[in-house]
């Protein structure tokens, strides 16, 4: 995605440097800032138009966004993700286009999966998820996976599935042939 050119090199490297910093606040704060949010929709609209004509650069970054904010929508309305979460990815398909989006949102579930798996065995809780997936698949409904049968005042670890979604559009950004579906 970013050509070997001086240009493409340091918009790439502005790309990585919003995204680590997302990263960095998630892990920190479990939030990603709005202002870092528009500052990575905003960056990404202007690579766009300044890598392509205009009006094909701003319809790229329109489809990215929209496509990135539909594809994560229904997992904070399920209350499995949190809104920022959504925010930010629909943000980075500013940057990557509708085709681009779709293949880093794949790689962002993969990696996400994984994450959640090892954050599961780390705080030795993955008997209770599992119980709960269970449960889920036997109900037929997503809510379930919330916090079904944990005390109301029970302390909650949420996940940085920022870090996930950022990984998954910087594996797509910088290797776009390693995930060619």
């Amino acid at each position: 995605m970013f050509d070997s050119t001086a240009a493409g090199t340091l918009w790439g490297a502005l790309f990585t440097a919003l995204l680590l910093a997302a990263c960095a606040t998630d892990i920190r704060t479990r939030r990603i800032p709005n202002t870092l949010v528009l500052a990575i929709l905003g960056s990404g609209v202007a690579w766009s138009i300044a890598t392509r004509p205009a009006s094909a650069g701003l319809m790229a970054s329109a489809t990215g966004i929209g496509l990135g904010f539909a594809i994560w929508i229904g997992f904070w309305l399920a209350g499995v993700l949190g809104a920022g979460d959504v925010k930010f990815f629909a943000a980075i398909g500013a940057w990557l286009g509708p085709a681009a989006t779709w293949r880093a949102a794949l790689a962002a579930a993969l990696l996400g999966g994984v994450l959640a798996l090892a954050t599961l065995v780390q705080a030795r809780a993955l008997g209770p998820a599992l119980r709960r997936l269970g449960l889920t698949l036997s109900a037929g409904t997503l809510a379930v996976l919330g916090h079904a049968g944990e005390a109301e005042n029970a302390p909650t670890r949420h996940l940085p599935y920022g870090v996930a979604l950022a990984l998954g559009a910087l594996l797509v950004a910088w290797f776009p042939r390693l995930i060619p579906w």
